[in-house]
């Protein structure tokens, strides 16, 4: 037993530049639970061969956690899940579990997972990336068995360090205002560096359409692992809603 994460303890894979990632994971923990971070690292000039090396590099990563008791590996990063594919991605995780002996969850399938449970097939998309990495978003949402019925972007070309992490909780706010009445019948913010929870939170309190995102829908699918009442489609809607850390987020935001 590890005395912080009595319920469970989680070994989380993040891209090496995110800021989001370890701070909304903090606040999705209920209590009992917690994790351990490894960053994905790669000295590639692109975008696109950075998303490729930390795909390649999953397993290898996943061995920084060394004989920590983790039950779950996290991987939190959607962008290699797309450039990548279904099957590839579907064939490197079960490699993956294989060689560890626990789940291994990338965060794209955990937002399809959760989908399904929602019983949501007509998807919007809030996108904080560029619009080729958007289409390919797309394509793996489609391949998915889901319907893309809506795109809202969020995309700053013009940002002080990083297009996708230096965006505020604001521009993601005003993206999903613009796309939640759509017909469909869930919004997914995408991408694990876009900060999404204050704009969760503040939907939840105006609509009954469900809002997650790549974030919450990967901490939810983590906990799940330990808690398998977590997939009953009413215990996902109010968890992915903000019940269990809507209070963490008051507390880890107040000024």
């Amino acid at each position: 037993m590890v005395e912080y994460a009595r319920k469970g303890l989680i070994g989380l894979l993040t891209p090496q530049a995110n800021t989001t990632v370890e701070p909304e994971f903090s606040i999705l923990m209920p209590p009992g639970y917690a994790f351990l971070n490894a960053r994905l690292v790669s000295d590639k000039p692109t975008i696109e061969s950075r998303l490729g090396d930390y795909f390649n590099d999953m397993g290898d990563t996943a061995t920084q956690f060394a004989n920590a008791p983790v039950g779950v590996y996290a991987f939190a990063c959607t962008g290699a899940s797309y450039l990548q594919g279904i099957a590839r991605e579907r064939a490197a995780v079960e490699a993956i579990e294989a060689a560890r002996g626990h789940p291994f969850v990338t965060a794209g399938r955990a937002v399809a997972d959760a989908l399904t449970v929602l019983g949501a097939r007509r998807i919007g998309l809030v996108s904080p990336y560029p619009p080729d990495l958007t289409e390919a978003s797309k394509t793996y949402w489609q391949g998915h068995g889901l319907v893309v019925a809506a795109v809202s972007s969020a995309f700053n070309a013009a940002s002080d360090f990083h297009p996708i992490y230096s965006l505020a909780a604001e521009a993601a706010g005003s993206a999903l205002s613009d796309i939640a009445g759509k017909p469909v019948d869930a919004v997914v913010m995408l991408g694990t560096g876009m900060p999404t929870l204050g704009p969760i939170l503040a939907h939840a309190s105006a609509s009954a359409l469900p809002v997650l995102s790549c974030m919450s829908a990967l901490a939810w699918r983590s906990l799940a692992v330990f808690d398998p009442a977590l997939k009953q489609a009413e215990a996902a809607r109010r968890y992915l809603a903000g019940e269990g850390w809507r209070e963490h987020y008051v507390q880890a935001t107040a000024v």
